[in-house]
């Protein structure tokens, strides 16, 4: 297996997106050379931290184009793919991104002779879900494992972090509504993970001896309901608003009549997902087996733009 001494390039696919952009910033600050794979790379340095430009060259990818990743792969040791789709949009469906655009990804890491290949992937990925987001998460890891054995698969839970788009959008509702809609009655699990802590686990899977082939479910130290979860927010940013129990039959009619939009605001997959717990499941290995001692919500929440604590 791969050391950390035998990878010195590291292409990642996504590389300008929430997760993706602090992937790049990580690797790039440890001392990896970066190739930020993109479908704009002429605005892709916006999103990394400035001081770690020295390190990362944008590059022109796209999943769904293998010419494209064998590119972008071509000469690099270690492929990273942290590319998410979460709307359907023309030819960009979730089967082309998450399952062929993945399957590009892994035929040219085997084929350039990569060391290692870390796939993103998320909690929640089921086969037999009835939604076709989830379906597609899952079977990509199935179609990636299947051609490179040796991927490590991270799923981690939902993402926080101070630009993140999931808290701060509640924040934002918040301030413009005294009345706060929840998913059913907010009894839903989740354990929420730092988006930091994430990226520091690619880092890890690329030259831990053990993580090739394995998979990880990466979530925070605490498990929060819902509704437990956006009072504690609320309170961060010094708001009082009800909180408005909506069955999650009305959502889905919501996503529905929004997904004539071309960037809606709620979509059925996200509806789906949280119908379900996501939180790590037992048995499983996480954030801490790749040696991350995970960051907590309460301990990042004062640097959110948001806070008054």
């Amino acid at each position: 297996m791969a050391s950390a001494s035998e990878i010195g390039c590291v292409t990642v696919f996504g590389g300008s997106g929430y997760l993706g952009s602090r992937i790049v910033s990580k690797l790039a600050a440890d001392g990896f050379t970066v190739r930020l794979a993109c479908r704009r790379p002429d605005d892709a340095m916006g999103h990394v931290q400035p001081d770690t430009h020295a390190d990362i060259q944008p590059i022109y990818a796209d999943v769904r184009d293998e010419s494209s990743v064998a590119l972008a792969t071509e000469g690099s040791d270690a492929i990273v793919n942290a590319v998410g789709l979460y709307v359907e949009t023309g030819s960009e469906s979730f089967e082309a991104v998450h399952e062929l655009g993945a399957l590009n990804v892994a035929h040219q890491a085997l084929a350039l002779g990569a060391k290692r290949l870390v796939h993103i992937s998320g909690i929640g990925a089921n086969l037999y879900s009835q939604c076709s987001y989830i379906r597609a998460r899952a079977k990509g890891e199935l179609l990636v494992r299947d051609v490179f054995s040796k991927t490590t698969v991270l799923r981690p839970s939902v993402l926080f972090g101070t630009r993140d788009s999931f808290l701060n959008t509640l924040v934002n509702i918040a301030r413009n509504s005294p009345v706060l809609p929840v998913f059913g009655r907010g009894e839903t699990m989740l354990q929420p993970v730092y988006v930091g802590d994430v990226a520091q686990a690619v880092v890890k899977a690329l030259t831990a001896p053990a993580a090739p082939g394995e998979i990880y479910e990466l979530g925070g130290p605490r498990i929060y309901s819902y509704r437990a979860l956006i009072t504690l927010v609320l309170t961060h940013a010094g708001l009082r608003r009800l909180l408005l129990p909506v069955p999650f039959l009305i959502w889905e009619i919501l996503a529905k009549s929004l997904s004539i939009f071309p960037r809606p605001p709620l979509t059925t997959a996200q509806v789906t997902l949280m119908k379900q717990d996501n939180v790590v499941s037992d048995g499983s290995f996480t954030l801490r087996d790749l040696g991350v001692d995970p960051t907590s919500l309460e301990a990042t929440l004062p640097s959110y733009a948001f806070s008054r604590s």
